[in-house]
């Protein structure tokens, strides 16, 4: 049992962070949603923000702004954010240009991505930016996106929705339907392709979003809860006369706890991380939580018609610097945790506004105002009586050294005397300061996919933030305040590291008209096929032979359309005035 003097410490630590937390941090919130690492299939390579190191890819890593994922040969995988999906063929490359409540921009420099957009609403923004053009989504649909393995073209196949293709000086809308393949940066050069038949690529990522759109678990949670569609396979839902709609694991070991089968990670810039290795683990432990109802663990999510809030994990932390277990080899330090039950309030630690206080709290349990008034408003955090902490089996501790390495709980967990839970007081964050191997994981080291792959530049609409230092310019001050991340400010003065990726972004010049839709050509009766003339998967001009991909008008004088370019008049559509002259206008000139 730890000495009074360890509780003196341990209080003095709670109280030092609590003021830290809730006194100048009131303008750095962390983005409120985070993307999921959902699916990985064969040989996927993952690259933390500001790193060079690649390791196996693992299922229900949170991705945000920085990270790098490369699918290779034979390789799939999703990404999950909000209510899109993101799928990555094998051969593909895709980093994360920024992610935050607004935006999510992603870089594509070669391989196939196929992307399913459920919802957009009208300040959010989906842009994914390629060698050769900006490919911004407008409406909700499904599309594909494809990059040469040079990176020399651009496909963009609008199977349904609405999307806005940007490059230098020009932009053109593509609708649900069309397909198009673009070369060059200024979108000058372009072709109508038929859209491909789908492929087994296609074929897969379909299936997944028949499982996502029936998903029963939709009824209960609220739709930006990222990976919630995995609870329907793996456990079930039922009423509780408490706490309403519960869902319970299905198939879970006698001793099972929540955040016990995972690791943890230093994930910018929320700091600790869990990382569940369940299939299901990541919506119930990230959103919601949990409570024992006698004959087993429960998951409690927030309200359903509330815009869900990301948590790297709902816990409370036990014991503070100096917590130590006995051991056979004798006393090691130890860092302990257990769940936030229902009407509980969570204390972030790192830098959070009270806005977002009281948001990531009311997202994520039914609780009263006055409740989360009197937790935030009172910086001593020892004298609330937290539910699941009583609860046999519930506290997990691993050894300081296991816990910062990010090794498997499961295996280094130890049991925490019943006497010791009571006695040692519990603390906003665990005090341990990362380490090179806390940000990249304890996953398999995979060789670096092809430099140039990712060293390619892309063209972009949006303004992407600076890149991200690195874990090594910020070393030093995380190992200064043990467990609290730094916030926004400071990380963005770091000096980043010589050896830090940072994404090469072309800006293109805003312009001052709206996109200009791209249409095929009105379908005639093709003439005998002569030489390369009517060659399958380019549209060519009615009434005009075989010739090389069109031209797109300059910005300047998109009013005046050339009749080499994929765009015609509508059947019985009238010619307007200033129209350049088109097949039509030359068979009548040549009637009688």
């Amino acid at each position: 049992m730890p000495k009074p003097a360890r509780h003196l410490r341990s209080l003095a630590f709670v109280l030092g962070v609590a003021m830290l937390g809730f006194s100048g941090w009131a303008n750095a919130d962390p983005p409120s949603r985070v993307a999921r690492l959902g699916f990985v299939s064969g040989p996927v390579s993952f690259s933390p923000a500001g790193e060079n190191d690649w390791v196996q890819a693992s299922v229900n890593r949170p991705l945000t702004t920085g990270d790098r994922l490369w699918a290779d040969a034979g390789a799939r995988t999703e990404i999950q954010v909000g209510g899109a999906m993101i799928r990555m063929s094998a051969g593909t490359s895709v980093s994360v240009l920024n992610l935050d409540d607004r935006t999510t921009q992603l870089q594509l420099t070669q391989g196939t991505l196929n992307v399913r957009v459920r919802g957009l609403e009208p300040d959010q923004v989906f842009e994914v930016n390629t060698p050769n053009l900006a490919f911004a989504l407008t409406q909700p649909g499904q599309f594909r996106i494809d990059v040469d393995a040079d990176g020399h073209a651009t496909t963009i196949v609008v199977r349904m929705g609405q999307g806005e293709a940007y490059g230098d000086n020009a932009s053109y809308l593509i609708d649900s339907g069309q397909a198009y393949r673009f070369t060059g940066t200024d979108l000058r050069l372009y072709e109508v392709v038929g859209a491909p038949r789908l492929d087994a690529f296609d074929r897969w990522a379909s299936d997944r979003d028949r499982r996502y759109d029936s998903s029963p678990s939709a009824r209960y949670v609220s739709p930006d809860v990222v990976g919630y569609q995995d609870l329907d396979a793996n456990g079930s839902w039922r009423v509780d006369a408490t706490y309403g709609n519960v869902w319970t694991p299905s198939r879970v070991a006698a001793n099972w706890a929540p955040y016990r089968d995972g690791h943890w990670a230093w994930v910018d810039p929320w700091g600790w991380t869990w990382v569940d290795d369940a299939p299901w683990g990541f919506a119930v432990s990230h959103y919601g939580r949990w409570a024992h109802l006698g004959s087993g663990w429960a998951w409690v999510p927030g309200p359903v018609r509330s815009r869900a809030y990301y948590a790297p994990a709902l816990v409370v932390f036990v014991g503070g610097n100096n917590f130590q277990l006995t051991m056979a080899s004798g006393n090691v330090n130890a860092v302990a945790w257990f769940p936030l039950a229902p009407r509980e309030v969570y204390r972030p630690w790192y830098p959070v506004s009270r806005g977002y206080f009281d948001n990531v709290n009311q997202s994520n349990t039914v609780i009263n105002t006055t409740v989360i008034n009197n937790v935030y408003n009172n910086i001593n955090v020892t004298h609330i009586d937290y539910a699941n902490r009583q609860v046999s089996g519930a506290v997990v501790a691993v050894p300081t050294t296991a816990f910062v390495q990010s090794q498997p709980v499961a295996r280094q967990a130890r049991q925490v005397p019943r006497e010791l839970v009571a006695s040692a007081p519990v603390v906003v964050v665990a005090p341990v300061a990362p380490t090179p191997k806390s940000v990249r994981g304890a996953a398999v080291q995979r060789e670096q996919p092809p430099a140039r792959v990712f060293e390619r530049p892309v063209v972009a609409r949006s303004v992407p933030p600076p890149a991200h230092a690195g874990f090594a310019a910020q070393q030093a001050q995380l190992s200064a305040q043990p467990g609290k991340p730094l916030d926004n400010n400071t990380r963005k003065e770091l000096k980043r590291a010589a050896d830090a990726p940072a994404p090469v972004v072309k800006l293109i010049a805003p312009t001052q008209q709206p996109p200009q839709p791209l249409r095929a050509p009105r379908a005639e009766p093709a003439p005998p096929p002569r030489g390369n003339a009517g060659q399958q998967g380019r549209a060519e001009p009615r009434g005009q032979p075989a010739a090389a991909p069109a031209a797109a008008p300059p910005q300047s004088a998109r009013q005046a359309t050339p009749a080499s370019a994929p765009a015609g008049r509508k059947p019985n559509e009238k010619k307007k005035s200033g129209d350049a002259p088109d097949a039509e206008d030359e068979k009548r000139k040549q009637k009688p």
